[in-house]
């Protein structure tokens, strides 16, 4: 199956209408430990993070337990840095991160991400970001996170179909 013919699935991004939390649901044509893959290889994450409008710089990855990241989104020359730490990591299964903004250093959430088989080599990815308020939460979703996260999927299908 080459790029033009890689089928994009829907992304759900939903709020949770009692907690500051967003939840991520998506599925993938690839297999569990691919998909992980490309969410703890820094090579790879560079690829597909973020809207097609930007470019990632990884400027720190340790992806494992007690480890620690840093990024920048470019867009139009303007950088937009990102770090968190990482909490735990369960090969082919399991993240659980802080993420910050740089621009709002005071809104730290914690996120959840886990990797789920579904069979017949497709896999499930479910994120949580619990943030420190309903109004972090808010503008989080404002912010345009959710064209991001669609079109990084998007990019994330081309790069599991290609291997």
């Amino acid at each position: 199956m080459t790029s033009s013919q890689t089928r994009h699935r829907e992304t759900e991004i939903a709020a949770d209408p009692d907690v500051p939390l967003i939840r991520i649901t998506r599925e993938f044509d690839a297999p569990r430990e691919k998909v992980f893959r490309a969410h703890v290889d820094p090579q790879l994450v560079a690829q597909w993070l973020g809207p097609d409008s930007t470019r990632t710089r990884i400027d720190q990855w340790d992806c494992r337990t007690g480890g620690s990241y840093r990024y920048v989104s470019i867009h139009e020359g303007t950088e937009y840095g990102f770090y968190g730490s990482f909490h735990e990591v369960r090969p082919d299964e399991l993240i659980v991160q802080t993420f910050t903004f740089e621009g709002m250093p005071d809104g730290v959430a914690l996120e959840k991400l886990a990797v789920e088989d579904l069979g017949d080599g497709r896999s499930r990815l479910t994120t949580t970001s619990l943030c420190d308020s309903f109004a972090d939460r808010d503008a989080m979703l404002a912010s345009g996170m959710d064209v991001g996260v669609t079109e990084g999927y998007a990019k994330l299908d081309d790069i599991l179909a290609r291997g």
